[in-house]
């Protein structure tokens, strides 16, 4: 009886199990905890009977004075718990590397011809090199020499990536190597050294007949080596193919209309065998398009955005899409008679979305390529409007109507009412429609009377929100000759709108500023308990958005913030840290 392997789990392990726990833990959701259980079942289950062959054929032992003694099919009771401590660093790193990534955006249906004959080819050549390799594999097993334990790895291990694969190709190419590499290679170089440590101890033994006798390094065996590379490629192979199943799953609800929160494993492999001939494009394309909005216009919340999961981030991103797309069509037009014709038009989108006639669909759609240009169109068209109360919707139209008057000379923000009345069809509706989206895809037991208070505070939070707006644009709304500071603060100062026109900057400018900040917070204090009163899935992501948008307003209190194209910019190990604590509130 001994305690050496039990002491590389306690030196090496088990601390880097803690740190990533530690960090992860404010964005681990009950999806998050399935997935690592369902590798952790799978990787012991298909790791026990090949281990347990290799101790029986001695190919690697483990001295009666390293290990604490009980065992199960001969393999110590430490090796079973390696590959269980494995299996959960590997996928907590990987978790932690892809929290912000939209998967959505990385399937390609065969429709995309480029994208999709590249893939294919890939596809083919990598699973060739597989086969290959797995033949070889079994030719060093057939010898039974040196090559046997580097050929047992390839044959045991060779299957299963194969498989994953042709299954999650298009993930696996098509994601960034922060995702897929680097969760490799990290644990892999770190577990190389702990080997390294553990075969000089003496810790395990590898028996020489069955070696090729070539070194990574000094003390490290280049099986052992590729030992580490393959099975922390398994794990993230298994944990982008679970991905790839759930982006699937997701992003195609006509052919997937309901999605359990935990999917069944019959449920994900349906979704993986899912033909990529059957993909939406378009919608693939409109998603592309409303993420590349998202992170282009609005930091915090694209940084909110990766904490929210499943079909509730993806009608959050088509929701904040359409809201730009609109914005900019009327505050993009040449004229002001142009941009009243979008009012327009966007009006008429919304009456034939909300029209009840059995051609809706078909009418919509044709409307929407006729009347709007094609960058705009896949925003207007993927708005999830079927389970969107229309009169949010209106009242942001009419909130565009008020920047409008600006166009005439006219200053609409007469005193501290039309502030509100604008902050609230500008902002407080978006916020009304975010938590309808996220009532609608929660199993939350809210009664009917509650969720409309809930409503009612986040349309306030809105307005909160959108002051802080107002604060930091200041200077970019001179250029545009709009003064959205109320006409009668301004006279309290004996100040006109020309005079912020003229010194946007002054110290008069910057107490108003502050006061509309004042008035910001007030209104956040009041309305963010309704927040916790959400279903848990959307709790703490709701909470994310908010106070890394309120964030802001706390910079604009400070002296020396980092000003971005004339707005006031929250670094990003800020608004991370933010969005940690946000998280850890529960």
């Amino acid at each position: 009886m001994g305690w050496d392997y039990a002491l590389v789990h306690l030196y090496y392990n088990i601390p880097p199990a803690a740190l990533l726990t530690a960090c992860y833990y404010p964005f681990c959701t009950k999806l998050d905890v399935y997935k690592i259980l369902f590798l952790v079942i799978i990787a012991v289950a298909s790791t026990t009977p090949w281990d347990s062959y290799l101790i029986r054929r001695r190919i690697w032992t483990y001295p009666s004075d390293a290990i604490v003694g009980p065992t199960l099919f001969n393999i110590p009771a430490e090796e079973i718990f390696f590959f269980v401590i494995q299996t959960y660093n590997t996928s907590l790193l990987y978790l932690l590397a892809s929290k912000p990534t939209f998967h959505s955006i990385y399937l390609r249906g065969e429709k995309l011809l480029h994208d999709g004959r590249r893939l294919r080819t890939w596809r083919w050549i990598a699973a060739v090199f597989l086969v290959a390799a797995i033949l070889l594999g079994a030719a060093m097993i057939a010898q039974n020499g040196r090559g046997l334990y580097m050929g047992l790895i390839i044959v045991w291990a060779g299957p299963f990536i194969l498989s994953l694969w042709m299954l999650a190709y298009q993930l696996l190419i098509n994601l960034p190597a922060s995702n897929t590499l680097f969760p490799v290679l990290a644990p892999t170089l770190y577990l190389w050294i702990v080997d390294t440590i553990a075969l000089r101890r003496g810790t395990w033994v590898i028996q020489s007949g069955t070696k090729l006798g070539w070194h990574l390094w000094d003390g490290l065996d280049v099986e052992e080596a590729f030992f580490f590379l393959v099975t922390n490629t398994l794990i993230v192979f298994g944990l982008v193919a679970f991905d790839n199943a759930l982006a699937i799953l997701n992003t195609f609800p006509c052919h997937f209309p309901a999605v359990a929160p935990l999917p069944s494993p019959v449920q994900l492999v349906k979704a993986l065998l899912f033909s990529p001939s059957h993909y939406q494009d378009d919608r693939i394309l409109g998603l592309q398009e409303a993420l590349k909005r998202l992170r282009k216009k609005s930091r915090s919340f694209y940084l909110a955005s990766g904490c929210f999961e499943g079909r509730l981030r993806i009608d959050l991103i088509l929701l904040y899409s359409f809201c730009r797309v609109a914005d900019d069509l009327v505050d993009n037009a040449s004229s002001g008679a142009e941009a009243r014709q979008w009012i327009v038009k966007l009006t008429e989108y919304l009456d034939i979305c909300y029209a009840k006639t059995a051609e809706k669909s078909t009418s919509r759609d044709a409307f929407i390529r006729s009347a709007f240009p094609a960058q705009a169109q896949s925003a207007l068209l993927l708005l999830p409007t079927a389970y969107l109360s229309p009169t949010p919707l209106y009242d942001l139209i009419r909130g565009f109507e008020t920047d409008l008057d600006f166009s005439t000379g006219h200053f609409p923000i007469a005193d501290e009412l039309k502030l509100k009345i604008y902050g609230s069809r500008v902002a407080g509706t978006v916020a009304e429609l975010c938590l309808e989206l996220a009532f609608h895809h929660s199993n939350g037991q809210n009664g009917q009377q509650e969720r409309q208070e809930i409503v009612q505070a986040g349309g306030r939070m809105g307005i909160a929100l959108q002051y802080v707006n107002i604060a930091r644009d200041i200077a970019v709304d001179v250029k545009n000759n709009r003064v959205y500071i109320p006409t009668s603060w301004l006279d309290s100062k004996v100040l006109r709108p020309e005079d912020v026109l003229k010194d946007p900057s002054s110290l008069m400018v910057e107490a108003l500023r502050q006061r509309l900040l004042d008035e910001a917070m007030d209104i956040y204090k009041e309305a963010k308990g309704a927040i916790e009163l959400l279903p848990s899935q959307s709790r703490g992501p709701m909470r994310v958005a908010v106070e890394s948008y309120v964030e802001i307003g706390r910079l604009l209190r400070e002296s020396g913030y980092k000003v971005k194209a004339g707005r006031a910019t929250v670094p990003k190990r800020r608004r991370l840290r933010v969005a940690w604590t946000a998280l850890r509130k529960g």
